[in-house]
């Protein structure tokens, strides 16, 4: 343990252990072996963050900056982020195993969610409201609500928080952000770049540690006045739960069973590519996987056959090599995930036509890699066709008409994204508006901007990310009455 590297939690903007002392290892899912250690936190650290937090947004260095200034600094980071886009996904292939050609995108282009949210600081007004009563006047304020909790996932963890922190920084809050303890180590080179920009002491801090110990306590305590969470959605349930009973606003972006519908007229193979892109990039590991594969019966031949062969052509290896296509899957309680679920799919009678077994290729050495896998003979009744496996694992169920891709489609608890495969605008847009889906591709898939809200409906989350809307879900509005009339008023009675 010596010899590896160690990162630690970061508070007031100074980089510190946690107050036990305690370390835990994480794993470079390529190797499948420790390669950095991570400060433990524990309930104590998180009240030392939380504390701290509060202490920045009562403090005169971030109440009383303009929201303006607040812009600067968004636009300072996103600026800081752009010029260290190189380290931050080298830092992130490490500890999450997707591939560096796809954390050099997400990094290059996280800086427009901190611009976006920049240039937004100063946008959000309140309102002089017309009155029904005479002499008097009556006004909003929109005012942040104090410290959130920002919870991250493994599978995207520096893009994913820049959807919370950009919008709950923008509208004046302070953030303490807990990640995965799977994936722990590129937030802390990118706090490095939160001091540099200049945010004051407090205003952003990490702790890291388990879901139980850390996440819980964070949820839980009475300073946190919201919670932005990304993740599974048994952790979900208890995120909420645990915030109703505090009366705590939270922001859930959940699970998916994301449906990719291709009909009899779509241009095959863009659509293949795009089928390709939905469930084996990044390993199947995005909560908008394109995992259910709905294709018309006049196609499937052709469409599966397709689909099979640009999938086994795919080169598994190191994610930091350029010629990779399909890295490992993160961690190695997913891998086990992963395999039970292809075994269940095959005890249930859907028929393996490719893959379905733990990747032992030279290039894999003994990372947790799944072959890219898919299934015929899905029927919506089969746990495939129903639960999130989160891997490379393609589940493809035919329809014959418009209604009854539809009817598939909505057949699910989840509702966070869908594709339609049409050159039939008017389809495409009777599609997109029946499926139950809180984004929907035409003619392209897994894409995502600043200004466009995200989330679920469902049980695939609540609330929004992106766009105006997030910001709002960070503010709270205050009416302010004024009595322009010279007689006050009346006594005992409510004035109406």
């Amino acid at each position: 343990m010596g010899s590896r590297p160690r990162f630690q939690m970061v508070v007031d903007n100074q980089f510190v252990d946690s107050l036990s002392g305690r370390w835990f290892a994480t794993d470079n899912p390529f190797s499948g072996l420790p390669w950095a250690d991570v400060a433990a936190g524990s309930p104590d650290d998180v009240d030392r963050a939380v504390t701290s937090a509060h202490r920045a947004f009562r403090g005169p260095d971030w109440a009383e900056m303009t929201a303006s200034d607040r812009g600067v600094l968004l636009n300072r980071l996103a600026d800081l982020v752009a010029a260290h886009a190189e380290e931050l996904a080298v830092a992130e292939v490490r500890d999450n195993g997707k591939l560096l050609a796809e954390m050099r995108g997400q990094m290059a282009y996280m800086p427009r969610w901190y611009r976006y949210y920049g240039g937004l600081a100063d946008k959000v007004e309140g309102a002089v409201l017309p009155s029904d009563k005479k002499k008097m006047v009556s006004l909003t304020r929109l005012e942040p609500l104090g410290v959130v909790a920002a919870i991250v996932p493994w599978n995207s963890p520096l893009l994913l928080a820049a959807w919370k922190l950009a919008p709950a920084l923008a509208a004046g809050n302070t953030v303490v952000v807990k990640p995965s303890e799977f994936t722990s180590t590129s937030i802390s080179v990118f706090m490095h770049l939160v001091a540099k920009a200049g945010f004051p002491p407090g205003v952003v801090n990490v702790v890291t540690g388990s879901g139980p110990e850390v996440g819980s306590a964070l949820v839980n305590h009475p300073l946190v006045r919201a919670v932005a969470f990304t993740g599974g959605e048994a952790a979900g349930v208890k995120i909420a739960e645990s915030a109703a009973r505090r009366i705590v606003p939270v922001t859930l972006e959940l699970g998916g069973k994301s449906a990719n519908i291709i009909f009899p007229d779509a241009d095959i193979t863009r659509a293949v590519n795009g089928v390709i892109s939905g469930i084996f990039a990044a390993s199947g590991q995005t909560c908008v996987a394109g995992s259910r594969l709905l294709v018309h019966s006049a196609i499937a031949e052709e469409v599966v056959s397709k689909v099979v062969e640009l999938a086994r052509l795919a080169r598994l290896g190191d994610p930091m090599l350029a010629e990779t296509q399909v890295g490992p899957v993160t961690t190695k309680q997913q891998l086990e995930k992963i395999l039970a679920h292809i075994a269940a799919a095959k005890s249930a009678g859907a028929r393996c036509i490719l893959g379905g077994s733990r990747a032992s290729s030279l290039g894999c050495g003994n990372g947790w890699f799944v072959e890219p896998t898919i299934f015929t003979d899905v029927t919506r009744h089969m746990r495939l066709a129903r639960e999130e496996v989160f891997g490379p694992v393609l589940a493809v169920m035919e329809f014959s008409d418009e209604q009854q891709a539809i009817s598939i489609a909505n057949d699910t608890e989840y509702g966070l994204a869908a594709g339609v495969w049409t050159r039939d605008l008017n389809q495409a847009h009777r599609v997109a508006q029946a499926v139950e889906a809180g984004s929907v591709w035409i003619n392209t898939y897994r894409t995502s901007a600043p200004m466009a809200p995200f989330g679920g409906y469902k049980r695939s989350g609540l609330g929004r990310e992106g766009g105006a809307a997030a910001i709002l879900q960070f503010l709270q509005a205050k009416s302010i009455w004024i009595d322009l009339g010279e007689e006050g008023p009346p006594p005992f009675v409510m004035k109406l």
